[in-house]
């Protein structure tokens, strides 16, 4: 008998459901999706020994904020060591089989939780329906989310639950999880994108990313947006 096929969807989210503020312009949701039948046990071993080589813990959970913003496990670091730091997350997904969707919701249009929360259902069930062949061929979905927010909790409950019927939910431990560190580094990324269209890149963004050669955006948009558009679900 062949092995079920299991599907593994880690969700990240980055914002809050607090009033719309100029560091807190948007709410964004990323999913990372993972097909258990690729293994990716040597990236990982990579990773983890990259952390290593860096003086962190093989386990360490890569914070992508915190790390820009030089705060809580990164501010004794310096920007090359910071800088080393994302760029092993982001080689991490660009050498694993993985495949991601993110969605940017602009909390000035959506004004209130229940505004917020509903547009983000509609989002993701229609991401279910559109690709409902695709989600439809597992044995089994197992959703994994780390319970940071109760209304992302709700929504990964009913909204997957109501479309399909072969859906597991569990509740994951970021330093366990490197793919739900993946999804962490989606957030950042798409909130750096929708940034750059609208309100602008912060102060410690733009010398996060900047160069000698490029500015944050340019640097941005030639070393990250690009290859992890690549690995974009449906792409």
């Amino acid at each position: 008998m062949a092995a079920p096929r299991e599907l593994s969807i880690f969700i990240d989210e980055s914002g809050d459901f607090g009033p719309v503020q100029k560091h807190s312009p948007f709410y964004v949701l990323s999913v990372v999706l993972h097909d258990q039948g690729d293994d990716i046990t040597g990236q990982l071993d990579k990773i983890h020994g990259a952390l290593q080589s860096r003086g962190l813990s093989a386990d360490h959970a890569i914070h992508t904020g915190p790390l820009i913003r030089r705060e809580h496990d990164y501010r004794w670091l310096d920007l090359p060591a910071r800088r080393s730091i994302f760029r092993v997350l982001v080689d991490f997904v660009r050498l694993c089989e993985v495949t991601h969707h993110s969605w940017a919701f602009s909390k000035r249009e959506l004004d209130d939780t229940d505004k917020l929360v509903t547009a983000m259902s509609r989002a993701v069930g229609a991401f279910i329906r559109e690709n409902l062949a695709y989600f439809s061929k597992w044995d089994r979905v197992v959703i994994y989310y780390d319970n940071g927010q109760r209304e992302i909790t709700n929504l990964v409950n009913s909204v997957f639950s109501a479309h399909l019927s072969n859906v597991e939910v569990r509740k994951v431990v970021p330093s366990d999880y490197s793919l739900f560190q993946a999804a962490d580094l989606c957030c950042t990324l798409t909130l750096l994108r929708e940034k750059i269209a609208t309100v602008g890149l912060s102060s410690s963004e733009r010398d996060f990313f900047s160069t000698s050669q490029d500015s944050a955006e340019r640097a941005l948009k030639k070393g990250y947006f690009k290859t992890m558009d690549r690995k974009r679900f449906g792409t």
